[in-house]
């Protein structure tokens, strides 16, 4: 299903790891790619309510913590400037997508880096 929500489709997803060298460009594509298939999913299934969302965002925090290996493999990792990053963008998606009250840490609970 793509995505149809026009604030997500203008929106840039990690665009500070793509800036910095650090993080390879490939890996990041991984990580955009998770990202979009969140949006997908939220769009796909209409969460309710937070905790529908959480549950939703809960799969996509384990695709994270599984693309670490992907980031340690490139001399890379989920540090402090990615996690915020990627936390921004869980935000961002919770946001577009009507939910503002989301708790930015209940989003990414299940992190692991």
């Amino acid at each position: 299903m793509p995505i149809t929500n026009d604030q997500v489709l203008q929106y840039s997803f990690l665009p500070g790891l793509y800036r910095d060298d650090y993080f390879p460009d490939a890996v990041v594509d991984q990580g955009c790619a998770i990202l979009r298939r969140l949006c997908e999913r939220i769009e796909a299934e209409r969460p309710g309510d937070l905790d529908a969302l959480y549950g939703l965002t809960a799969g996509a925090t384990e695709e994270f913590n599984a693309l670490q290996e992907a980031f340690e493999a490139a001399g890379s990792e989920i540090e402090t400037v990615a996690r915020e990053e990627i936390a921004e963008d869980f935000w961002f998606i919770a946001n577009a997508y009507g939910f503002p009250e989301a708790d930015a840490e209940k989003l990414i609970s299940g992190r692991d880096w």
